[in-house]
C-alpha cells in the first residue's frame, strides 16, 4: 500500500546525521548546548529557587534531555507509537514544570515539541502534537493575541521549513549514494571488460601458438619412436622453436599493448610488411590515434593475414592498405595467389574466426575469402 503525503515519514537520510557535514553538526550541537544553558539559567535565576527545588529542576532537565534523545531515536527508526508516547511525556513534563514555577523551561519544551514534531513526524501525527504544544504556549503567553499568533505562525513555519530542508538533504544524500553505486558498478564493469580484453590477448597470443608447437613436438616424438631420419626430426624441432620465438615476440607486443606502449600503427604495419618479404603498404585518409581495442584488432588481423599469405601463397605479391575514414578504419590485405607452401599444414597463429569475433565485439566486421587474383581479408572497425 502506497503511503500518502499525510502518513509518509521523512526519510531516514533526512532524520539522521550520518552524512551531515561537520560544520552543520557542530552548529546543531552548539544550538543544543545554548538551549540547555538557557534552560538552566532561566530556571535558577530566581533567588527563591533553592534546596530541593534546585535538585528537582536539574532532574527535570536531565529527564527532558533523555526523553528528547529517545524521541529522536524512535523517529529515526520510524516507530510512531513510541515517538508519540515520548513527545506526550515531554509535553506533560512541561506542564509539570509550569506548575512548579519553571515557566520559561515549560515554554521552551512546548515550543520545541511542536517544532520537532513538524520536522520529524508524519504530518497526520505532527499536526495534533504541534497544536497541543502551541496551544499550551498561547495559554501562558503574556503578549497580545497578535504577537501570540505571529509567534505561533513563525514557529509553525520554522518547523515545516526544517522538515523541507531535511527532506532536501535526504534526497541529496540518496542521489549521492546512487551515484556512488553507479560509479562502483561502472568501475566493476570496466574491470571486467579489461579482464576480458587481457583474456582475449592471452588466448590470441599463446593458445594457438602453443597448440601449433605441441603438434610439431608430438610429430617429432612419433618420428623418434619410428626411428625416422635425423633431418625430419630436426625440421620439426626447428619449426616448433620458430613458433616459440614468434609467440614470445607476440607476447611482448601484447604486453606492450596492455600497458599502452604501442608503436604507431603505420610503423607497425611497415615492420610486418618488411618481415613478409616486401609486402606493399599504403595508408589513406587523415592519420590519427585509434582507441586501444581498435588498434589492437587491426594489428592482430594484419599479423594473421600476412602469416597466412606467407604460409599458403609463398612468393605471392601482397598489398596492405589502411584507410582512415571519418567513422571507421579499414584494413585491406590482398595477395596475388600461389601454390601452398610447406608451412600450410601448421595452421594459423590466431585464426580468422577469432579475429572476426574480435571485430564483431567492437561493432565492426571482417570479411575473408578468395578474390579475382588470390585471397583478400578486409577488416572494418568503427572509431
Amino acid at each position: 500500500m502506497r503511503e500518502s503525503a499525510w502518513t509518509r515519514w521523512p526519510s531516514r537520510e533526512a532524520l539522521g546525521l550520518e552524512e551531515t557535514s561537520r560544520p552543520r553538526r557542530l552548529l546543531a550541537w552548539g544550538i543544543r548546548l545554548l538551549v540547555f544553558g538557557g534552560l538552566l539559567w532561566s530556571a535558577f535565576q530566581d533567588g527563591r529557587v533553592h534546596g530541593w527545588a534546585v535538585v528537582a529542576g536539574i532532574g527535570g532537565i536531565l529527564v527532558a534531555g533523555a526523553l528528547a534523545w529517545g524521541f529522536f531515536q524512535t523517529t529515526l527508526e520510524h516507530r510512531l507509537w513510541p515517538s508519540l508516547a515520548l513527545v506526550a511525556l515531554l509535553l506533560a513534563l512541561a506542564a509539570g514544570a509550569r506548575a512548579a514555577g519553571f515557566g520559561v523551561p515549560a515554554v521552551v519544551l512546548w515550543c520545541g515539541c511542536a517544532i520537532a514534531a513538524l520536522e520529524r513526524l508524519p504530518v497526520a501525527a505532527a499536526l495534533p502534537v504541534a497544536s497541543v504544544g502551541l496551544a499550551a504556549f498561547a495559554q501562558v503567553d503574556g503578549g497580545g493575541w497578535v504577537s501570540t499568533a505571529a509567534t505561533i505562525g513563525g514557529m509553525t513555519l520554522a518547523g515545516y521549513t526544517l522538515r523541507l530542508d531535511a527532506e532536501a538533504r535526504g534526497n541529496a544524500e540518496r542521489l549521492l549514494a546512487q551515484e556512488r553505486a553507479a560509479r562502483a558498478a561502472e568501475a566493476e564493469s570496466a574491470a571486467l571488460a579489461e579482464r576480458a580484453r587481457i583474456a582475449r590477448e592471452i588466448h590470441d597470443v599463446l593458445a594457438h601458438s602453443l597448440s601449433a608447437q605441441l603438434v610439431h613436438l608430438e610429430a617429432a616424438r612419433l618420428l623418434i619412436e619410428r626411428g625416422v631420419g635425423r633431418e625430419q626430426i630436426l625440421e620439426r624441432v626447428v619449426a616448433a622453436r620458430g613458433m616459440a620465438r614468434d609467440g614470445l615476440d607476440e607476447t611482448r607486443q601484447a604486453l606492450s599493448a596492455l600497458r599502452g606502449d604501442l608503436t604507431p600503427l603505420e610503423d607497425f604495419l611497415t615492420g610486418l610488411a618488411r618481415a613478409a618479404h616486401g609486402a606493399e603498404v599504403t595508408v589513406g585518409g587523415e592519420r590519427r590515434a585509434l582507441p586501444a581495442e581498435a588498434s589492437q584488432a587491426v594489428r592482430r588481423v594484419a599479423q594473421e593475414a600476412l602469416t597466412n599469405a606467407r604460409k599458403h601463397a609463398p612468393g605471392a605479391k601482397v598489398r596492405v592498405r589502411l584507410d582512415y575514414g571519418p567513422h571507421e578504419v579499414t584494413l585491406d590485405i590482398r595477395d596475388s595467389g600461389g601454390s601452398p607452401g610447406e608451412l600450410a599444414a601448421t595452421g594459423g597463429g590466431y585464426g580468422l574466426l577469432g579475429m572476426r569475433e574480435r571485430a564483431e565485439l567492437l561493432g565492426g566486421s571482417l570479411d575473408a575469402g578468395p578474390d579475382e587474383e588470390g585471397f583478400a581479408v578486409t577488416l572494418r572497425v568503427p572509431v
